[in-house]
Parts: structure tokens; C-alpha cells; sequence
């Protein structure tokens, strides 16, 4: 796997929604160049320009510095937003139902508002103080399609990202059969820092994830271990419904959330989020109080 591989991330700057390829020295902005086709980064994706794009930013020098814009979610309103649930042996093992692996994935549905971009905080509502913190992996379709064969469906995916898939736990218990109320509070989890293209198997199949609490490592695991695979996530989702490009699924955290400790550790303001995946960068977040 090339440890070089591009990254583009949407961003706002002086009020303007823009993206742009990240270098080391700052951001390219392409927005200008390309925005009369694409006036998003969603919509580069859609139109699978993502490597046209990408390409344009070869040999040029930053336009700004990543510290003078605010990066925003890669994709700001996709028609799915996906996330799979109970996906790594360790994490299984925390239900004492005895099931060595569930047979089909968990899965829930979270709204676009529910995420911000890399840097920016986490919000803490005032309704609970339960709130956690599970980093994965993104996967962002780029060619769609119904009844995926799991032999194609890397076949279908344009791009990777990160995610702070932030919970809000007491929340989750509320019902009996969903999660929905405690996973889609505004601004409760992060996504990002950018998409990095997928061009290959070894981006996916077997990489380090994990995530870190003001430097304390606490979630790691390799997506080799995932119980369900990243073929079989887009083989089993485009059974039941139609994938179309620019959706987002979110697929499954380690071991190692707030809830599990004993008290729990709730994030508090001022805390620090690392989310890391080899190859793919690192989305950091603090986390603030709602206001009221």
C-alpha cells in the first residue's frame, strides 16, 4: 500500500464551502478550477472525477494553510449514511448473550448533522452527559448498484475516511429495539479529515485502527478482524437497497468505548479525540458544551 496516497477534503474558508487536495504545506484549492462542474466535493464523487480532480493539484503550491480554514464532513448530504454495528470479535464479546458472532451485521442509520469535520468540537448536550466516542472506517461509494457480488464490491468504492461515530449512551437505551435517539444528536460525532481515493485492496483488508483520548490509547484493532468484511458490507447492504454514489457506510468500532470502563468515562470539554487508520490519516476533535 502507498504510504503517499492523495487526500481532498471539503472545507469552508471566509464564509465559502470549498475543497481542495492536502499537502503537508496547506491546502490546494481547487474549488475555482472545478466548481462550475462540481460545486462540492460530494459532487466530484458522484461524477467519479475524483482522480481528475486530485490530479490537478500535481506540482502546485498550497493556497492556504490547513490551520486558516475549517474542515467540514467530505460528504455534506448523502442519500445513505449507513453505520454497522457490533463488528470486531472484542466488541461482540461485551453482550453476555453467549453468540460467538452475530449471523448478519447490526446496522443503523445516522443524519448528516450528526457529524463535524476534523478540529472542530464535539458537542456535549445538555440533556445527558453520557457522551462516548467510537472511531472507524469509512467507506464512500462511488459506482452504485443493487445486489453488489462481494467479488466486485471494492469495484464500488471511490474513497475512504475516518469517523467519530459519537454516542450519546443513556440515549441509546430508550427503546427497546433501536439506537437512533442516541446517535444522532447534532454535532455528536466527526467525520473526515478528507477522502483518500481507494485503488486498492491492501487500503482496506488488513489495516490498524484506533483511537486515543488526550494520547491515552484506548480502542485498537486491525479491520482484518472485522467480523464482516468490507466486501461483504457492500454485498449485504445493495441486497436490500439500491447503493448510489456518495453514500457513506460507517463500518464498526473495537473495543474500548467510554461505557465499557468501570465507572465509565464519559468525554468531558477540553478532551482530545485521535482517530487513526493506517493510510488513511488521523481525525482529531475536542469536545464543548452545547450552548444554551
Amino acid at each position: 500500500m502507498s504510504p503517499t496516497l492523495p487526500r481532498i477534503a471539503a472545507f469552508r474558508k471566509s464564509g465559502t464551502d470549498r475543497y481542495g487536495v492536502v499537502l503537508e504545506g496547506g491546502i490546494v484549492d481547487l474549488s475555482a478550477e472545478f466548481g462550475a462542474r462540481f460545486a462540492t466535493l460530494q459532487q466530484v464523487v458522484e461524477a467519479g472525477a475524483l482522480e481528475e480532480v486530485i490530479a490537478a493539484a500535481e506540482g502546485r503550491a498550497p493556497d492556504w494553510r490547513s490551520d486558516e480554514v475549517d474542515f467540514l464532513i467530505p460528504i455534506a448530504a448523502p442519500e445513505k449514511l449507513i453505520c454497522i454495528g457490533v463488528n470486531f470479535p472484542d466488541r461482540n464479546a461485551e453482550y453476555k448473550d453467549g453468540q460467538a458472532a452475530p449471523p448478519y451485521p447490526s446496522m443503523f442509520i445516522r443524519f448528516a448533522r450528526s457529524f463535524t469535520g476534523h478540529d472542530q468540537p464535539l458537542i456535549r448536550p445538555p440533556e445527558s452527559p453520557q457522551l462516548d466516542y467510537e472511531g472507524e472506517v469509512v467507506i464512500v461509494i462511488g459506482k452504485g448498484g443493487r445486489r453488489i457480488a462481494q467479488a466486485d464490491a471494492y469495484d464500488h468504492i471511490a474513497a475512504l475516511s475516518l469517523c467519530n461515530e459519537g454516542t450519546i449512551r443513556d440515549w441509546v437505551r430508550h427503546a427497546k429495539f433501536n439506537v437512533t435517539q442516541g446517535k444522532n444528536w447534532d454535532c455528536s460525532g466527526a467525520m473526515g479529515p478528507w477522502l483518500v481515493p481507494f485503488r486498492e485492496a491492501a487500503q482496506l483488508d488488513d489495516i490498524e485502527l484506533s483511537t486515543r483520548v488526550n494520547g491515552e490509547l484506548r480502542q485498537h484493532d486491525r479491520t482484518g478482524r472485522m467480523i464482516f468484511d468490507f466486501r461483504y458490507i457492500v454485498n449485504y447492504v445493495s441486497t436490500f437497497t439500491t447503493l448510489v454514489p456518495g453514500d457513506v457506510i460507517v463500518c464498526g468500532t473495537p473495543t474500548g468505548a467510554g461505557a465499557r470502563f468501570d465507572p465509565p468515562i464519559w468525554l468531558r470539554p477540553g478532551d482530545v479525540i485521535e482517530v487513526e487508520a493506517e493510510g488513511i490519516g488521523c481525525l482529531r476533535n475536542t469536545v464543548a458544551d452545547e450552548p444554551c
